[in-house]
């Protein structure tokens, strides 16, 4: 069954989209865009909370972002490879939605589930335009689909974009469907531990990072992405 969509976002991990690309998303889901999540893993390695809480928050970040669905393709957390199994559980969602545009994890980052996805979502992308690998979605038969483009949205580390999208109006929502996440954020009544991104000022980070990127691009606020290939502009048009 199709359930054709303009942008199709996939994170190893729930809250991976919503932290570095929930901007760009709220933006585009306002212009009329469809949008669709898919999450890698259920994020059970995760140092605060359960896969069962996760769940329930990436349910909530996504009626925030008003996606028109959202799945988890329950892949091992923290054991990312780049399979033939779990290829084709990808090109399957890739065929289903058809999108235009693929946004994925980074190239590089601290989280080495990162880097495996962006390698795995790619290599799914191109294989899922070769008609000779079939798959199939309930019973019925895919047809083959390539986007025409995969981006690779900026998490952890502070890499150079390629390209960075205006957020100007919708960091709000951002933060909104971040905060969802509650459970990985700090607490103070919290007993679990401590991480990278249950400080005091991690939000303030958000709004820093988006503000800088905003800076460098005449804009009020951005997100950064990365392409492996050169992008082809028909016109000037949209360009600040």
């Amino acid at each position: 069954m199709i359930n054709k969509v303009d942008v199709l976002a996939i994170g190893a991990h729930p809250d991976d989209v919503e932290l570095s690309c929930a901007g760009t998303i709220a933006k585009l889901i306002a212009e009329g865009k469809k949008v669709a999540i898919v999450d890698l893993t259920q994020g059970e390695l995760g140092t605060r909370g359960t896969k069962e809480i996760r769940h329930a928050e990436a349910t909530k970040a996504a009626e925030i972002l008003g996606v028109v669905a959202r799945e988890n393709l329950k892949m091992r957390d923290g054991f990312l490879v780049n399979s033939e199994e779990y290829q084709l559980r990808i090109i399957e969602k890739i065929r289903k939605y058809q999108p235009e545009i693929v946004l994925c994890n980074a190239l590089d980052d601290r989280h080495p589930d990162h880097a495996k996805a962006a390698k795995l979502t790619a290599d799914a992308c191109f294989l899922s335009g070769l008609r000779m690998i079939e798959t199939s979605d309930e019973g019925e038969h895919q047809q083959a689909w390539r986007p025409k483009h995969v981006f690779h949205y900026i998490q952890w580390r502070d890499l150079k974009p390629d390209f960075v999208v205006d957020i100007t109006g919708f960091l709000d929502k951002k933060i909104e469907s971040c905060a969802a996440y509650s459970s990985q954020f700090y607490d103070s009544n919290s007993q679990e531990p401590q991480t990278p991104i249950a400080t005091k000022d991690f939000f303030e980070s958000i709004t820093y990072r988006a503000q800088n990127l905003g800076r460098q691009t005449g804009v009020e606020y951005a997100e950064g992405f990365n392409t492996a290939r050169i992008i082809c502009l028909k016109n000037f048009d949209g360009i600040i």
